[in-house]
C-alpha cells in the first residue's frame, strides 16, 4: 500500500458526515441508494426487463411443444435428450436467479447514516499474529496504525500471537500494545469446536475466555489490513441501538499493482458496492473478518466465533438467528461503504485460486450445517437475503458443470433436449445477457473502490468471476465428498506463491474435455453453431487463465532480462571508468620511484 497513492480520506466518507442521534431512542437510520439516482426511471425500467427476458428465455427453451421427440431413435439416446433438457433448464433458471437477485439488491441497497460513537465505551482493537506466516514487519505497520485510531473512552490494542516470541513481545513493548497467546495452554489448543488450535477463531475465542469481560465491543482487522484514524469513529456510533450486534466494512487491496489483485479487487465490487448493502435493507448484512467492530456480549451469547473455514459468514449467520435478551428483537448488523482499512489481495493465480476455494467451501459448509435451521428461526426477509447471497457459489459451479454436460452430450452424440428457432433464441437469448449487463454497469457507479479508475466498467471483475468457475465446482466436490482440503492462508507482506501450471489443472482438464468434445464435433458432423459457440466460449474461458500467466511469464522475464543487461552494462562502465580513472591519476602524479609509463597501470588498476 503506498500512502497517498489513493484518496482513502474520501472514500472513508462514503456513508455521509456524522451526525447527532436521537437522544431517546436511537435505531440505525438508512438512505436508499435509489432515492438518489436522478434517472431513477431507467433504473428501474433494467431492473424489471432484465429478469423478464431471463424468464422469457427459460420458457421459451422449455415449452414442452420445443421439446425433442425421436420416433423410433434409440433409449439411450432418448434419456440423454432429457439430461440436456435438464441442463439446459438449469442453466436458464440460474441465469435467471442471478439477474433478479442483482435488480433485488438494486432496488432495496441503502448506506446507514453514520452518527457520533457513544464516549466512554470500552473498545479493544485486536488483530493476529502466526509467526513463519506473517513478516513482523507487516504486524508492525498494523499495530502503528492501530494505535494511531481516534476514540473518545478506553482503548487497548492487542496482538493475539500464536507463537509467544521474544522478538513479538519486544514490538508491543516499543508500540505500547498489550500482548495475548494461548501458547501452551491445552484447553485453548484443541483439536476441534471453538478454541481450536492453529485457526483465527480459536485465537480469537482463547482472548475472549480471558479478556473479553474487560471491554464492550472489539475491533479487528486482518493483519494485513491497515485501519485508518477514523475507522473507529466512523463504525462505533451504530452500537447505540443495543440490538446492533456487529458492524463490518468493505475489503479493498493497496497491493494494487498487478493484473490478478486488480481483477481480484474489481471481482468483489457485486458484494461489496450492492449485495452488502442490499442487506441493510433486511439488517442481516454478512459479517466479514477483514474488517470489523463485534458486541461482544452478542459473541458470548453463541459461544463465540464459530468453527469453519471461513469463521466469519458463519459466526454471522448464527447472530442473525439469535435474538437479543434485552430487547427481544433479532439480533442486527451494519454494513458502511466507508472503506476504514487497506489490507493485502492476492498477488498470484495460486494465492487467488487458494482464496476462492476457502471462500466457497465455508459457503457449502454454512449450508449443509447450518443453512437448514434458518427458515424456522429467521425472519422471512433475512432469510431471502441470505439465500440470495449463499447460493451463489453452489450456481456457479453447477451451471459450468451443467454447461459443458450439454456441450458434451451434443458434440459427441448429438443429444438434443429442445428444438428451437435459432433466430428466435438468439434475440433473446442476445437481449438478456444485453440487459443483465446493463444493469451491472448501471450498479458501477455504486462502486466502493478507491483503487478502480473512474468510470472503469469492472469487466475484468466479470471474467474473473467467469474464470473462478472451475474453482467452485472443484470445491463443491469436495464438500459433497466431504473429503478434508488443505486451505492455505494467503502469503501476507509483499509476498505471493508462485505459480506453476499445475496450479491451472482443474482448468486445464476442461480444456481438454472441450477440445476433445470439439474434434469429436466434426468427427460425427455435429455441427450447430450454437452448441460449438458455446463450448468455444467455454474452452476460452478455460484457457484464459493459463494464457494470461504465461504472457506475463514471457513479460516479467523479458523486463528481468533487460534489467539484467543493464545492470551488467552499468558494472562494465564502472570498471572501465575505473580503469581509466587509475591511468589518469598514474599519469598525471607518478610514483616518485615508479618509472613514468602508462602501461603497467593497466594490469594495476584490476
Amino acid at each position: 500500500m503506498r500512502p497517498g497513492a489513493y484518496d482513502y480520506d474520501t472514500y472513508s466518507r462514503l456513508a455521509g458526515p456524522l451526525t447527532e442521534p436521537d437522544p431517546v431512542a436511537y435505531t440505525v437510520q438508512y438512505r436508499s441508494l435509489l432515492s438518489k439516482e436522478p434517472h431513477r426511471i431507467r433504473a428501474v425500467l433494467l431492473m424489471c426487463l432484465a429478469p423478464l427476458l431471463s424468464a422469457l428465455l427459460l420458457a421459451y427453451l422449455v415449452w414442452p411443444s420445443h421439446w425433442t421427440v425421436r420416433e423410433g431413435g434409440d433409449r439411450w439416446l432418448v434419456h440423454l435428450d432429457t439430461v440436456m433438457l435438464v441442463s439446459i433448464g438449469l442453466i436458464c433458471f440460474f441465469m435467471l436467479v442471478n439477474v433478479t437477485s442483482i435488480a433485488h439488491a438494486t432496488m432495496v441497497a441503502r448506506d446507514p447514516i453514520p452518527v457520533h460513537a457513544e464516549p466512554g465505551t470500552r473498545v479493544a482493537f485486536l488483530t493476529t499474529y502466526v509467526p513463519g506466516k506473517e513478516p513482523l514487519s507487516m504486524v508492525r505497520g498494523t499495530l502503528e496504525g492501530a494505535v494511531r485510531l481516534r476514540h473518545d473512552g478506553p482503548l487497548d490494542v492487542w496482538l493475539l500471537d500464536e507463537g509467544d516470541s521474544a522478538e513479538t513481545k519486544a514490538l508491543c513493548a516499543r508500540l505500547g500494545v498489550r500482548h495475548f497467546t494461548r501458547a501452551g495452554v491445552p484447553e485453548w489448543n484443541r483439536r476441534k469446536g471453538v478454541h481450536k488450535a492453529r485457526t483465527k477463531h480459536g485465537n480469537y475465542n482463547a482472548w475472549l475466555a480471558m479478556h473479553g469481560g474487560e471491554y464492550d465491543f472489539f475491533a479487528s482487522v486482518d493483519t494485513d489490513h491497515v485501519p485508518l484514524p477514523n475507522f473507529l469513529e466512523r463504525m462505533l456510533g451504530y452500537f447505540r441501538d443495543p440490538d446492533i450486534a456487529f458492524v463490518v466494512g468493505p475489503q479493498v487491496y493497496g497491493n494494487y499493482t498487478n493484473l490478478v489483485t486488480k481483477a481480484a479487487e474489481s471481482q468483489q465490487f457485486l458484494f461489496h458496492a450492492l449485495i452488502q448493502r442490499a442487506g441493510n435493507r433486511y439488517r442481516a448484512p454478512m459479517f466479514v473478518g477483514t474488517n470489523n467492530i463485534v458486541r461482544i456480549a452478542a459473541l458470548r451469547q453463541i459461544g463465540g466465533l464459530y468453527d469453519s473455514v471461513t469463521e466469519d459468514m458463519a459466526t454471522g449467520f448464527e447472530l442473525h438467528r439469535r435474538k437479543n435478551p434485552g430487547t427481544g428483537h433479532f439480533w442486527r448488523s451494519v454494513y458502511t461503504p466507508d472503506v476504514l482499512a487497506v489490507g493485502e489481495g492476492p498477488a498470484s493465480w495460486t494465492d487467488f485460486f487458494t482464496q476462492q476455494l476457502r471462500w466457497s467451501r465455508g459457503t457449502y459448509e454454512t449450508i449443509i450445517k447450518q443453512f437448514w435451521k434458518a427458515p424456522f428461526r429467521t425472519p422471512p426477509g433475512r432469510f431471502l437475503n441470505y439465500t440470495l447471497m449463499l447460493v451463489y457459489y453452489p450456481m456457479t459451479a453447477v451451471n459450468w458443470f451443467v454447461g459443458i454436460l450439454s456441450g458434451v452430450l451434443y458434440l459427441w452424440f448429438g443429444a438434443s433436449g429442445t428444438q428451437v428457432s435459432t433466430s428466435v433464441w438468439l434475440m433473446i437469448y442476445s437481449d438478456a445477457v444485453a440487459l443483465q449487463i446493463g444493469l451491472y454497469l448501471w450498479n458501477r457507479r455504486h462502486n466502493v473502490s478507491p483503487h478502480e479508475p473512474e468510470g472503469s466498467g469492472g469487466l475484468a471483475g466479470m471474467a474473473m468471476s467467469a474464470l473462478s468457475a472451475p474453482i467452485y465446482l472443484k470445491s463443491l466436490g469436495s464438500a459433497i465428498l466431504r473429503t478434508r482440503g488443505r486451505f492455505v492462508v494467503t502469503p501476507k507482506g509483499g509476498e505471493s506463491s508462485p505459480d506453476r501450471v499445475l496450479t491451472f489443472r482443474s482448468h486445464l482438464f476442461w480444456a481438454a474435455v472441450l477440445i476433445a468434445s470439439l474434434v469429436a464435433s466434426v468427427h460425427f458432423g455435429h455441427t450447430h453453431a450454437a452448441m460449438r459457440t458455446w463450448a468455444s466460449l467455454a474452452l476460452v474461458i478455460a484457457l484464459a487463465p493459463v494464457a494470461l500467466w504465461a504472457c506475463t511469464s514471457v513479460r516479467d522475464r523479458r523486463a528481468r532480462n533487460v534489467r539484467e543487461r543493464a545492470r551488467a552494462r552499468a558494472r562494465a562502465r564502472g570498471l572501465v571508468d575505473a580503469r581509466e580513472g587509475v591511468e589518469v591519476i598514474t599519469a598525471a602524479t607518478p610514483h616518485p620511484t615508479a618509472p613514468v609509463t602508462p602501461a603497467p597501470t593497466t594490469t594495476g588498476g584490476n
